[in-house]
């Protein structure tokens, strides 16, 4: 077997209780939670193969962030074989494995300047890479859509997204908010922490997946108006930031996830 090959088999072996002595609690159980987001991304069938990916900043360490290894299926990322790397892609601490660069323009950017974002997903599922295509974009006229009024940025398509340059522009087509629309591509979500940043992203794809299956069937939609949309997307971020609601939906589709597995 090859090194990449030997460390997976190593790392999937591990548990918990084998936290090594280098790594904080704290630290752990952040690796922890989002290898589990990792595995819930591909346990919902949201995976592109081995690309994209699921970036969270390390507590403490503003400049630091842990992201998958390039190479390695969803289900195959583990607490100990994620990667520790700084704002540059570069690795901070030594890994058997690689990062894929086509990460770091987005992920280094938004962790760069949006400090209130600790969590960074980026999807190219069919219902939403289809919303990015059309020139409509995200419409807010079912329930879940109407839930993300204000909150959705577009960004032009530049090509993959490879270059320091694009940076700026990215993050001023994101502004203040918390989903970004890449056209003609696939969109990014980012929150304060992993649960929230998952309950984004499951409220997206439910938005974009009812979108698409509306407009495949005849008639017009009965559209919201802007009072209503926006009652919505603000109770529903009062909701997920008042309480622990978004811990208890991440908490509870793991064990769902992890029953299944049994």
């Amino acid at each position: 077997m090859n090194d990449m090959t030997d460390a997976l088999a190593h790392d999937m072996a591990e548990t918990a209780a084998f936290r090594p002595d280098t790594c904080s609690e704290e630290e752990w159980a952040l690796r922890v939670q989002l290898a589990d987001c990792y595995h819930l991304v591909d346990h919902l069938g949201w995976t592109e193969m081995i690309f994209n990916h699921i970036s969270v900043r390390l507590p403490g360490e503003a400049n630091h962030y842990l992201v998958n290894p390039f190479g390695l299926n969803y289900d195959e990322v583990t607490p100990a074989n994620l990667l520790k790397v700084g704002l540059d892609g570069q690795l901070v601490e030594p890994s058997t494995y690689v990062a894929n660069p086509a990460g770091f323009a987005l992920h280094s950017a938004i962790h760069g300047a949006r400090h209130d974002l600790k969590c960074v997903l980026h999807t190219h599922t069919t219902a939403l890479s289809t919303i990015a295509t059309k020139a409509c974009g995200l419409q807010h006229n079912n329930f879940y859509g109407a839930q993300l009024f204000g909150r959705v940025g577009y960004h032009a398509f530049e090509g993959i997204t490879l270059f320091d340059d694009e940076k700026e522009r990215m993050l001023a087509s994101l502004g203040d908010r918390h989903i970004l629309v890449l056209r003609n591509h696939g969109v990014a979500v980012c929150e304060s922490d992993i649960p929230r940043a998952f309950f984004l992203l499951w409220t997206t794809q439910r938005a974009a997946e009812i979108q698409c299956a509306s407009a495949a069937h005849a008639g017009p939609d009965t559209e919201l108006n802007d009072e209503v949309r926006e009652r919505c997307a603000v109770l529903t971020q009062q909701l997920i930031a008042n309480n622990d609601f978004a811990v208890k939906f991440f908490d509870g589709i793991v064990r769902k996830m992890k029953a299944s597995r049994r």
